[in-house]
């Protein structure tokens, strides 16, 4: 097995557990958590190589992405009770998932000749908030790219390492350097609350200020 079906397999599960348990905490039923488990796990793979040409797209071509995100949504049913005790621990999958995807994805495109810095970037970024904005959507929360989180930038410069290193570096490398970045630095955005601003919060803050200080 390659180093690159290693971090797909790696960003399906990844983002299979994050849908789940997003469901779960939802309140879906099974057949409801299982559908936005895998949704979340394989929309953003859809979506890049449905741009890249990569079509029909792979997950379409082998059921073994399928099968891998039911079996991640199973895992999820017995020990949610037990992720569900660690703090962000949503987050922390979502942030694997990004940062493998965005490894996989902009590797992919390179291999694909699309060798430019804005292709590479843009196919990684829509490949890794992909999955997880329809998350969102299908569970009617704002996705985190659309936030003020810190989200989509840990993508572009995970990509922007991989495109760059490349030149530096033989084999698999520029592909570790890449995830280790995008997710390195995202969970640094969850632990330091590094987030942008978000325009009208002071304003907010003061009109609501005397009601939340009366609660």
């Amino acid at each position: 097995m390659t180093a690159w079906s290693i971090f797909e397999i790696m960003g399906i599960i990844a983002f299979a557990v994050s849908g789940a348990l997003t469901g779960i905490q939802k309140r879906l039923d099974v057949f409801g958590v299982l559908v936005l488990a895998v949704t979340t796990a394989i929309g953003g793979g859809v979506l890049r190589d449905a741009i890249i040409g990569n079509t029909p797209p792979l997950t379409f071509r082998d059921p073994t992405f399928f099968i891998i995100s039911a079996l991640a949504t199973i895992a999820v049913f017995f020990t949610y009770r037990w992720l569900d005790r660690f703090k962000y621990t949503i987050q922390i999958f979502d942030a694997i998932g990004l940062g493998a995807f965005t490894a996989t994805s902009a590797k992919l495109a390179l291999q694909h000749n699309l060798d430019s810095l804005l292709i590479v970037t843009t196919v990684a970024v829509i490949t890794g908030i992909g999955g997880s904005v329809m998350r969102d959507v299908f569970v009617k929360e704002i996705p985190y790219v659309f936030r003020q989180e810190v989200y989509a930038i840990t993508t572009i410069v995970g990509a922007m390492a991989l495109y760059y290193s490349q030149a530096y570096f033989a084999g698999n490398i520029p592909l570790y350097l890449c995830f280790c970045i995008t997710t390195g630095l995202r969970i640094c955005c969850i632990k330091y609350g590094w987030n942008f601003p978000v325009l009208g919060m002071d304003s907010k803050r003061t009109v609501s200020g005397g009601r939340d200080s009366g609660r």
